[in-house]
């Protein structure tokens, strides 16, 4: 008899922990609904993660032609990250090494938004806004850093077809801003907007030193990025797709003074489908 209470709160532990076991996905999708506090995802990463949507989810929407549409809440979490190098034998290829993102937990572009438009060719996708850029630096194998910025801004992607659809994919278009800001100032003092031109120690060369004149004269450089968007899954009744999202754009130029290299990105995509 003294053990049926002990085999009751077994039981009842059991049931606890295969019921939050199984909870995975709605817990995923309630990221930012009102069960979850600022201490359940403070520190946690859990903020860096784009909601989902379940697998069970594969039909499609239909869009009339000349309809107006946006895409709203639009997320791209990074999960891997590669850095294009060049080999060190001349007879091989460059390839992109996977690197590991230093600032993993502000990495993800969210909040995205945009018009969506279906014309004759298919669809057609221009971005207008949201959280579309993040700086993050990469550490790859050999020890070196490349620093970029993670940008969806004017994206203008097309897609095929009048539908959302579980095979649908957008390719296009995209800038890259700038990592550094005009005001920045180098180790050496040295800005396009604030500090000197060159250093002191160089005033002798006139800073247009041929070796100099890349880190003397600071620019602010824009960059082209291409991406695509692979939606896999998609829910009728609530507007919502999911998928993947790749994209190669290049690393920062240090305001000029630097090579850039090409940054491949993938990760997870989310976003949800409204009537304008």
């Amino acid at each position: 008899m003294r053990i049926r209470p002990l085999l009751a709160v077994v039981l009842a532990l059991c049931l606890a922990f295969f019921t939050t076991a199984c909870s995975g996905d709605s817990e995923a999708v309630q990221r930012g609904g009102s069960n979850v506090t600022y201490d359940d995802i403070h520190n946690t990463g859990k903020a860096n993660d784009c909601p989902t949507i379940g697998d069970s989810a594969r039909g499609s929407i239909a869009l009339s032609e000349g309809g107006s549409y946006e895409l709203r809440e639009i997320c791209m979490h990074p999960v891997q990250v590669y850095a294009k190098e060049e080999p060190k034998n001349v007879r091989q290829q460059a390839e992109f090494v996977e690197g590991k993102i230093l600032t993993r937990y502000t990495s993800s572009l969210d909040e995205v938004f945009g018009d969506l438009k279906v014309t004759e060719a298919g669809l057609e996708f221009q971005e207008k806004g949201g959280i579309d850029f993040q700086p993050i630096t990469v550490l790859v194998p050999g020890g070196e850093e490349f620093p970029f910025t993670f940008s969806s801004k004017s994206l203008k992607a097309t897609a095929d077809g009048a539908a959302l659809t579980t095979s649908t994919d957008f390719e296009g278009t995209y800038r890259t801003p700038s990592y550094r800001t005009s005001n920045f100032i180098d180790p050496k003092g040295r800005a396009l907007t604030t500090g000197v031109q060159y250093a002191q120690g160089l005033v002798a060369l006139g800073g247009d030193d041929e070796q100099l004149e890349k880190d003397n004269n600071k620019r602010y450089i824009d960059g082209v990025g291409t991406m695509s968007l692979s939606i896999t899954k998609v829910d009728p009744e609530t507007g919502e797709f999911a998928g993947v999202f790749s994209a190669i754009q290049p690393s920062d130029s240090d305001m000029g003074g630097r090579e850039v290299v090409d940054i491949k990105i993938t990760g997870d995509l989310y976003g949800r489908l409204e009537e304008a």
